[in-house]
């Protein structure tokens, strides 16, 4: 029997508020939708099974972890994977582009799709971060990278891109943005903190890479900036040099929670976790 061309992977966690507009737009990929869901409470499941999707429980641990046990559980089954997250809602080009590629003979076995943030319910137009992401690969050649925060899917295959966009609808109130960066700031300092992983199970840092291994590259550069002020420097890159300033009061508090919070947070997290270690 032949394989079913595409299946589309969603991780969910109390995803009731969005998981139907980011279903309705996956459904227009591919009518194979496997969700693997962390035991929400709020309803999520009964709406996914509504929805036509096969669901299954499994305790969440990391994102990688999470990832690549749904990789395992679905490769075999299908030829291509599009991997979301609960939030991220494909536009009608992304959707109608993707189903073109799979119909046809793709030139690539994987392929970046940019991703637009929003902020306080409010689309970024200027200041987002990260903007492109490897989601749709044929089985086989891709998986999420071993790091406890900031992880990407990583290919052995050249990556194309696509012309379409998946709206990252997070963040709708500013407590839940604050709760899970503070969340992954904890990561975010334990993996700095740690020891560095192999560098064949990670995305590597390249000046003249993709847009993803350019990002990693000038990363490397902040954390070797004085504490402090890169957190400052890195409010001046994105609010005037990435033009945040145009996304106007929405766009300068995401200018500032996301650098003078959230990375400020980051680095107090590191230098309490220094504090804390035994001295020599």
């Amino acid at each position: 029997m032949e394989k079913p061309r595409c299946v589309v992977v969603i991780l969910t966690f109390n995803s009731a508020s969005i998981i139907r507009e980011t279903v309705a737009q996956a459904k227009k990929v591919s009518p194979h939708v496997y969700v693997v869901d962390s035991h929400s409470s709020d309803g999520t499941p009964t709406i996914l099974e509504e929805l036509g999707c096969t669901v299954v429980q499994r305790p969440f641990s990391n994102y990688s972890d999470q990832r690549n046990w749904a990789i395992s559980q679905i490769e075999r089954d299908y030829d291509w994977q599009l991997h979301l997250d609960a939030d991220e809602v494909l536009d009608d080009r992304a959707v109608a582009e993707i189903g073109a590629l799979l119909s046809g003979k793709p030139g690539f076995d994987a392929y970046l799709i940019r991703r637009c943030d929003y902020f306080m319910g409010k689309r970024l137009r200027f200041s987002g971060v990260n903007p492109w992401h490897l989601r749709l690969f044929r089985s086989g050649v891709g998986r999420c990278e071993a790091r406890l925060y900031d992880q990407h899917f990583i290919s052995t295959a050249k990556a194309g891109r696509l012309r379409g966009l998946m709206h990252d609808k997070n963040s709708a109130k500013l407590t839940d943005w604050i709760a899970s960066h503070n969340r992954w700031s904890d990561a975010e300092a334990k993996e700095k903190l740690g020891p560095r992983s192999a560098s064949d199970g990670v995305l590597q840092p390249k000046l003249m890479g993709d847009a993803r291994e350019r990002t990693r590259f000038i990363k490397e550069i902040y954390y070797k900036l004085p504490t402090g002020l890169r957190s400052l420097g890195y409010f001046v890159y994105r609010y005037v040099f990435r033009l945040g300033f145009l996304d106007g009061k929405t766009g300068f508090y995401f200018a500032f929670f996301q650098a003078l919070w959230f990375r400020m947070l980051v680095d107090a997290k590191m230098y309490e976790k220094r504090l804390q270690q035994p001295q020599n």
